[in-house]
């Protein structure tokens, strides 16, 4: 499948969306679905609170911080003790979220490692 860009219209994806397969076409439908119910309510992102990445509710705790911990080897267990305000959902809430939005959460991985 070709990249699709923020700027790419529905007129444009078509194609690309008939092209999947029945079981592709029911995944984008769910991601669609989640995104309309607001299936992220666990994660917000605040104007001038961490950068405004997207972070665990109430908290000030990055999903690509959490993501980056994971990648690293960090387990669950480990992070729930590291961050005792979180619970198991909203690391459950975080790997979705990051499933969904993989390029932002790269992008906000190498901006901050940089620094």
């Amino acid at each position: 499948m070709n990249s699709i860009t923020a700027n790419t219209t529905l007129k444009e994806l078509q194609p690309q969306l008939l092209a999947l397969t029945p079981e592709e076409k029911a995944q984008a439908i769910e991601l669609l679905a989640q995104s309309l119910r607001k299936f992220w309510s666990g994660i917000q992102k605040t104007p001038g609170v961490c950068g405004g990445d997207a972070c665990i509710r109430q908290t000030r705790i990055p999903v690509w911080v959490l993501v980056n911990a994971r990648d690293l080897g960090i387990s669950e267990a480990e992070l729930l003790e590291d961050y005792p305000t979180l619970r198991a959902a909203d690391l459950a809430n975080a790997w979705a979220y990051a499933e969904a939005y993989p390029d932002e959460i790269e992008t906000a991985i190498q901006e901050n490692e940089e620094d």
